[in-house]
């Protein structure tokens, strides 16, 4: 049975997986120590006053203390070390095939719907949906902008779409001296880097044509984003409008910046990770190559992109954010403040950008526990960031799933699938 000693484990090692490329450091960022007071009692206590930690440590998995202590990343990653309280129980892993789970009777809650539930790894959109046509799978996901109209078109099928908190995100840069993916145009790698001046990263913001992406590529099925929280969500700034899309403002910022007729630059964007990525950076590529920055694409397995990103190797990565606690300071914590680790900030601050203001915000929304003010403290980093165009938004996806006839699909807060969304529909 799950006891509170679980949680501890859970939540120590959480300040450090092993062999993952980010860490939830950033939910124990300041939870100084936790303990069992008995089976069924949990002492949380921090550093510092923390008005976000409930958000925070939810965030974490619980896993078993007594099947997780001794286990090696293979073990959690062959499925050998799942061992849960959920509605499922796991069943088997076949690595980048499928994995089996079976409903536990002895489950707290209230009975779940399936008996069995088989998840299929699909990696291509298009496949998934001639597998639900064809009626090999019931429930798919991240359904292709392509195939919705389609899809919502067959009498067999449901499509079910919600506005998500993922936002396409590109990030810039920051590393000082040369790059190696970032070049004169005569092909010598420059001896500063540009992205380095806020007027060449802003001039690479107005550059690109959002809406077209979002009438061309993506269908409609995604809202444009001028920060990283979608509206109506804590901490979304309504002052800050969408960004234009300024090909003359953009050379003229290049050119004050000292270059009139732009550089070469490389970037690297996942091939199988974000719905529709690397379609999106061929159109931002196109965008750049008009202002003078003279783009090369190069898309990567995600396994190889992320551990490039992660230690800043390249010159513009690109991350599709989830905002997974719906408010703004989740991105403040991992994507935006100074990295550091012990501080359990920037874990996924993939371009290294660091300001004192947002590092600032983060502390001081922390702290404070009157909602009016912490909602106003987090805008306020918004329009830092906006202004030193520390990020690059782009877009805000929906979330979008199809289901065979029969089926409804309601989705969590965030955009992952789980049995429990699925019910039968009468």
């Amino acid at each position: 049975p799950l006891t509170a000693d679980d949680l501890v484990f859970s939540f120590e090692r959480a300040r450090s997986v092993p062999g993952s490329v980010a860490s939830y450091a950033g939910a124990m960022r300041t939870v100084e120590s936790v303990k069992a007071k008995d089976d069924h009692t949990l002492i949380i206590k921090t550093r510092l006053p923390n008005a976000n930690l409930l958000p925070d440590v939810d965030s974490i998995y619980i896993v078993s203390r007594h099947a997780g202590a001794a286990a090696s990343s293979a073990d959690y990653n062959s499925g050998k070390a799942l061992i849960g309280t959920g509605p499922y129980r796991f069943v088997s892993f076949v690595p980048g095939d499928r994995t089996i789970f079976a409903r536990n009777d002895s489950y707290w809650g209230a009975k779940p719907t399936w008996d069995k539930v088989d998840f299929r790894f699909i990696a291509n959109a298009a496949n998934r949906t001639a597998a639900l046509l064809a009626g090999d799978v019931d429930v798919i996901d991240k359904v292709s902008p392509t195939d919705v109209e389609r899809l919502r078109k067959t009498p067999s099928v449901n499509v079910f779409a919600y506005q998500g908190l993922r936002a396409l995100i590109i990030q810039p840069s920051f590393r000082a001296g040369s790059n190696e993916f970032i070049r004169d145009n005569a092909g010598k790698p420059l001896a500063e880097n540009p992205l380095l001046d806020v007027r060449v990263r802003k001039a690479l913001s107005l550059a690109i044509n959002r809406p077209a992406i979002d009438e061309r590529i993506m269908q409609g099925t995604v809202t444009e984003a001028n920060q990283w929280m979608p509206a109506n969500t804590f901490g979304y700034n309504p002052g800050i409008k969408n960004i234009p899309y300024d090909v003359k403002q953009a050379k003229d910022l290049l050119a004050q910046a000292g270059f009139p007729e732009g550089f070469q630059l490389t970037v690297h964007v996942p091939g199988d990770r974000y719905p529709q990525a690397p379609e999106v950076m061929q159109a931002v590529a196109q965008f750049w190559t008009r202002i003078g920055v003279k783009v090369q694409l190069e898309v990567l397995p995600w396994a190889v992109y992320a551990g490039k990103a992660n230690k800043n190797e390249l010159a513009v990565s690109v991350i599709a954010w989830g905002n997974g606690t719906g408010e703004a300071a989740y991105a403040l914590t991992n994507i935006l403040t100074t990295v550091d680790s012990s501080k359990g900030q920037g874990a996924s601050n993939w371009g290294r950008y660091s300001n004192p203001l947002v590092d600032k915000a983060l502390a001081d929304s922390t702290a404070e526990f009157d909602e009016a003010k912490r909602r106003k403290i987090l805008q306020d980093s918004v329009q830092v960031v906006s202004d030193d165009v520390g990020i690059i938004p782009l877009f805000h996806y929906q979330n979008i799933w199809a289901a065979r006839k029969g089926l409804k699909v309601e989705p969590l807060v965030s955009d992952r699938t789980a049995a429990t969304m699925v019910t039968e529909q009468p």
